[in-house]
């Protein structure tokens, strides 16, 4: 049946009922949806790293809370640079989307958006990024710099690795060492750790979130942690998260917090154990909902922190 390429529909995991899609021009939803706006958990997630790292790093420099101006350039940075990265892997994978039921109503597959309206989209997206990471210092802005490998990578690893997941932890996880170099203007040993945190967490959150795809993802040969996994998704999930709560904490201890950060540490592993009781690999629609529920886990770290700062 022809498909036309104006007509306006969604993807299944987009949140229902967005303002992207009631009251977006018609012309500008495409776009907004190759950069995820309607499915506004992947900014979170990438944004909330950098939160964390801001946040301790205001605790053990003895600030009162995280420098404002830092959260919203994170915020903003977050929002493109997710945005950016989201439209080029669409690019890469605008082949294999069209074969996967859950992907091939994306603009690029469907039709909607051109290949070259995608490039430019991505361009400018990035000269978003580029302004925000301009306003840190020079330390931070290099930082961010080195980060570029490790994105332009990660859309092809799912064609050769089974952890395509644990690239994407370093991609995702970045922020950890952002926040944390934008108030010193070096690094330490707290913000790798929480660097290492958020690596796993994201394998974990992701793997929840790829369980969504095993039936379609075996068919067209697409690698992910949770066909790797099979059966035993549930403590390999179970495994990362633990390990993602220790790296946390061991963050907590070489920044020398205190125990409020202990704290905000515990609340953190609590919200990730109770994603892994009530997990189930065949249940798809729970999977979206736990992969989402992450937002609040990382909020709750990132309240932690901000409290442990202004406690001090």
């Amino acid at each position: 049946m022809f498909r036309s390429p104006f007509a306006d529909k969604g993807v299944p995991d987009a949140v229902k009922g967005h303002w992207v899609d009631r009251n977006a021009p018609m012309f500008l939803r495409p776009y907004l949806r190759l950069a995820r706006i309607e499915r506004p958990i992947g900014w979170w997630l990438l944004l909330l790293p950098c939160w964390w790292s801001a946040a301790l790093a205001a605790a053990a420099a003895g600030a009162s809370y995280p420098d404002p101006w830092h959260l919203v350039l994170f915020l903003i940075g977050a929002v493109a640079m997710r945005g950016a990265g989201s439209t080029y892997n669409d690019i890469v994978d605008r082949e294999l989307d069209a074969r996967v039921a859950r992907t091939r109503d994306r603009p690029l597959p469907s039709g909607r958006v051109s290949l070259r309206g995608a490039v430019i989209f991505v361009g400018l997206q990035c000269l978003v990024g580029l302004l925000v990471l301009l306003q840190f210092n020079a330390f931070t802005i290099a930082l961010g710099f080195a980060s570029i490998g490790i994105v332009l990578f990660y859309p092809f690893m799912k064609r050769f690795i089974w952890m395509p997941q644990f690239v994407l932890g370093l991609c995702f996880a970045w922020g950890a060492l952002m926040g944390w170099a934008a108030e010193f203007g070096a690094l330490a040993l707290a913000p790798l750790l929480l660097y290492a945190a958020a690596i796993t967490w994201t394998i974990g959150f992701d793997t929840i979130y790829a369980i969504q795809d095993i039936e379609d993802d075996e068919i067209v040969g697409i690698k992910s942690a949770a066909r790797y996994f099979g059966e035993n998704v549930k403590p390999a999930v179970a495994g990362f998260y633990a390990l993602s709560a220790a790296l946390v904490a061991g963050a907590v201890a070489a920044s020398g917090v205190g125990l409020i950060g202990y704290l905000a540490a515990a609340a953190f592993a609590a919200h990730l154990a109770w994603q892994v009781v009530t997990m189930d690999r065949a249940d798809g629609p729970r999977a979206l909902k736990l992969f989402r529920s992450n937002r609040d886990a990382g909020l709750i770290l990132f309240a932690g922190f901000s409290l442990a700062a202004l406690l001090g």
